[in-house]
């Protein structure tokens, strides 16, 4: 029982990296993923509800919609330790999308609701690769609702707060051994589902003409799954051994600090940089609370098994757009993405690994008001070995060489009025 109780305790802790493996989901606007995914110092459309509620008031129009998806493509390939033994992750596609409205009822005021997948994950390996005890698929998805309220002061000063909902929904199943049955596995499938909330606040302040800073901090959510379901497939002569249970998981999704600065010259240029410092270190270890526990769950939830020592990362952004003319604006950035995953906490769910990532983006105008937006990223990460260790006795750890990439284009509609 001790060893199917280790296995449930892994189960777990591979389900909640997929909430804050330090992969966060960037993709927040169509015409901001063109310039490296800057935003917090910019003002064109509703989609600064987001990336800074202080820019609200500073749109140019009464009204402005936005909305759009990426279509988010990841492939990852692992190599053993040895070199003997290699395999490629399953190709999953992901949708990011976004929402949002800003309305100004008055000059210096707006308000306005985002709507927006900032964690979302789905990614299968293989049935039957080597690493089917830790995972073969996960599928995690958090839509957050943020209505939000803003004003400016004199045209030089904004600020702006939202209320963040957050709903949160994952999947994930894995192998189970069987002993005793040669070659058999079983199955677990776990699933589970949360609201929570947190806040978002922000700054942006033009001291001068075409000179935009922007400041704005997006506040750490605790997303306790109450009641996660925890079901076994495996045989039915070891059926016993087996219970369906269910658990509390208690997990820290880490704050976000950004600053951005944007200048534009003369008609046709506007250059931009972007900081996101990741609070990562709240993500040091799991807590569970077995509903309704055995005595070997109680003693393994005890143990301490769950470490993860996650560091705080600053991702730094550039980003440039350019107008052709008045119906094409074309954009390009980039940015680098360090990793806060110690590399012995690295795991085929999430294999983090430093990042670069390449955007381009181009808006076409058809009528007065109304943009066509289209964007591509690239994100490369480097080659990275590590050792995944879910306990401290090191009885199911896994090494290897991971390699990542992901191809991101993205579609989006952005009208303002």
């Amino acid at each position: 029982m001790r060893k199917v109780t280790l296995l449930l305790l892994c189960i777990f802790i591979t389900a909640l990296n997929s909430f804050a493996g330090g992969y966060q989901v960037g993709l927040h606007s169509t015409r901001n993923i063109g310039m490296g995914l800057i935003g917090t110092s910019l003002s064109y459309d509703a989609s600064a509800l987001f990336y800074n509620p202080g820019g609200a008031p500073f749109i140019d129009s009464k009204f402005s919609i936005s909305g759009g998806a990426t279509f988010l493509m990841a492939r990852a390939t692992y190599q053993s330790q040895d070199q003997v033994y290699q395999e490629h992750m399953n190709h999953d596609m992901n949708y990011p999308f976004y929402f949002y409205f800003a309305y100004k009822p008055i000059k210096d005021l707006s308000i306005g609701l985002a709507v927006n997948t900032p964690y979302g994950l789905s990614m299968s390996w293989p049935d039957t690769w080597q690493g089917r005890y830790l995972i073969q698929s996960v599928k995690f998805s958090a839509v957050t609702i943020q209505p939000t309220v803003s004003y400016k002061f004199k045209d030089i000063v904004g600020i702006g707060a939202g209320f963040v909902i957050s709903y949160g929904n994952v999947t994930l199943s894995k192998a189970v051994p069987i002993s005793g049955s040669g070659n058999t596995d079983g199955q677990a499938n776990i699933k589970g589902s949360t609201v929570k909330y947190g806040y978002n606040i922000g700054v942006m302040v033009h001291p001068i003409k075409k000179l935009s800073l922007g400041i704005d901090y997006r506040s750490r959510i605790d997303m306790a799954v109450k009641d996660a379901k925890a079901e076994f497939t495996v045989p039915v002569s070891v059926a016993t051994k087996f219970p369906n249970m269910n658990v509390d998981v208690t997990l820290p999704l880490p704050a976000n600090l950004d600053f951005g600065i944007s200048y534009e010259i003369g008609e046709k240029w506007m250059i931009g940089l972007g900081l996101n410092y990741v609070f990562w270190n709240v993500y040091d270890s799991l807590a569970f609370d077995f509903k309704t526990p055995t005595p070997n769950t109680t003693s393994v939830a005890s143990h301490q098994a769950s470490a993860k020592l996650y560091t705080n990362r600053l991702i730094t952004r550039l980003g440039a757009q350019y107008k052709i003319n008045p119906m094409f604006t074309v954009r390009a950035g980039g940015y680098y993405d360090p990793t806060p995953i110690p590399s012995d906490r690295l795991d085929p769910m999430l294999p983090g690994s430093n990042e670069i990532g390449l955007t381009c983006g181009l808006s076409i105008y058809p009528t007065k008001g109304l943009s066509i937006d289209a964007s591509f990223e690239y994100l490369m990460g480097s080659e990275r070995s590590g050792i995944s260790s879910p306990d401290e006795n090191g009885s199911h750890n896994f090494a290897g060489t991971y390699s990542t990439v992901f191809y991101m284009p993205g579609i989006g509609l952005t009208y303002n009025f």
